[in-house]
């Protein structure tokens, strides 16, 4: 028995709001029918066709371009048929129920991605880097995800996969032919083999972590006493003036955040209410979001005033701050005529005047363990940092167990299946459904 034909199903593909254009796109086997009744024809295989679109009356709801792709030459590898029409919500909604009313559903979030996976016209690496370049955040992010959607990313763990195939065999065979009396693994330099995937999976690994930070970012907290500058700092780094800065203490009594880029590397800043004691309440919850601003972050950076350096009051800050990464920044060296100058996680520098806030960035970088690897990085995601780690755990179990044969042969296989998690060839159903439901509708 053949299996079901996959049900038609429909959604607005471009940004909700007002444009110039809007899409809605319909997906799936019987769309000639919808086609026919929507536009009176089913338009040439991948020509652009200026015609009208018309409701369940034969009236006008809107005229546009009209694109249809024959399975298997489409995004989704089904018919699909996209409706361009003028970008605006009702209209495009109009265009939407009329998809409905001849048969269509309502895509849901990432339907139209994961059904080019299921019919083999993406990986999942792939598939998630359509979503990571439309919420790229920076030019280098966006170039990150072109090439994961390219399949570089793809193409250098399926190198990874096979080398470990191949050492499995290897090991395997010396398993399943012991009588033989011919020692496999030397013969074929099996340990040089393994050797050379660690190597591979280093670099992969390296330009993982790369293509992970461009797409998370890395959340920096500015804290300290009231008055020691953090405001004015962020608006230094931020280029504009995002916060407040006034010489009365205790202006900033929340948490204002701002986002932006150190080479293409998003940075999340939060700055945040002087630490002090108060007797303000509002003061006082806003102290209380700091430190629970601090418990997220990735660094901390502790302004102080270079004219006292770090007291009493700032080494208890500093107490607090064991678990998180941190720099302590001298500040208002423009008042103490100090030069910006670094010395391990300390820098000297004016927030006033931007002196030092160059080695500040170059530092956050350094703590955010940003590496200038060019071209090379791969937009990546937490899931595939773990299926990476997993793989190396694996490979240096295999290596100290050598003399196991089997216990190397099965480290080698859960090493293998680890890599293959991160392109979907062995990929739990569930999985699948929690990647896809993050995406946008119409993608």
């Amino acid at each position: 028995m053949p299996p079901p034909r996959p049900e038609l199903i429909a959604a607005i593909a471009t940004a909700p709001g007002r444009g110039g254009v809007g899409v809605v796109r319909v997906s799936g086997a019987e769309i000639a029918p919808l086609a026919a009744a929507i536009l009176g024809r089913v338009p040439e295989p991948r020509r652009a066709t200026f015609t009208r679109f018309l409701d369940g009356d034969g009236e006008v709801l809107d005229e546009g371009i009209a694109l249809y792709f024959a399975a298997p030459h489409s995004f989704t590898g089904e018919n699909v048929l996209e409706l361009q029409g003028h970008g605006g919500p009702v209209v495009l909604n109009l265009i939407l129920q009329r998809c409905i009313e001849l048969g269509a559903r309502l895509a849901e979030p990432g339907e139209f991605s994961r059904r080019a996976f299921l019919n083999g016209k993406l990986d999942l690496a792939q598939a998630e880097a359509v979503a990571d370049l439309i919420d790229a955040a920076s030019t280098e992010a966006a170039r990150s995800a072109v090439r994961s959607l390219s399949g570089a990313f793809s193409a250098r763990i399926a190198e990874l996969v096979e080398a470990v195939t191949r050492l499995r065999m290897l090991v395997e065979a010396t398993l399943d032919f012991p009588e033989e009396e011919i020692d496999f693994l030397r013969d074929a330099a099996a340990f040089g083999r393994l050797d050379v995937i660690d190597a591979r999976l280093r670099a992969v690994r390296s330009q993982a972590r790369q293509g992970a930070l461009l797409r998370e970012g890395l959340t920096v907290v500015l804290i300290g006493q009231p008055n020691v500058g953090k405001s004015s700092l962020m608006n230094q780094l931020a280029g504009f003036e995002a916060a407040i800065v006034t010489e009365i203490a205790g202006t900033t009594r929340d948490t204002v955040r701002e986002a932006i880029q150190i080479e293409g590397v998003p940075l999340h800043l939060i700055d945040t209410a002087g630490l002090r004691d108060t007797d303000d309440l509002v003061e006082q919850l806003g102290i209380a979001r700091t430190w629970a601003a601090v418990e997220k972050a990735d660094v901390a950076l502790l302004l102080v005033d270079a004219a006292h350096g770090v007291g009493e009051r700032e080494a208890a800050i500093l107490q607090r701050l064991s678990g998180v990464a941190r720099l302590t920044l001298h500040n208002k060296i423009d008042v103490t005529f100090d030069a910006p100058r670094a010395m391990g996680d300390e820098i000297w520098l004016s927030a006033k005047t931007g002196a030092g806030v160059e080695l500040l960035r170059e530092k956050l970088l350094e703590a955010a363990g940003w590496q200038a690897v060019g071209e090379g990085a791969f937009m990546a995601r937490a899931r595939h940092l773990d299926a990476l780690e997993r793989a190396a755990r694996h490979l240096a179990v295999a290596r100290v167990s050598a003399a196991q044969l089997e216990l190397l042969a099965e480290e080698l296989r859960l090493a293998q299946a680890a890599l293959s998690e991160i392109t979907g060839e062995f990929t739990a159903d569930d999985l699948l459904g929690e990647i896809f439901s993050k995406f946008c509708i119409g993608k």
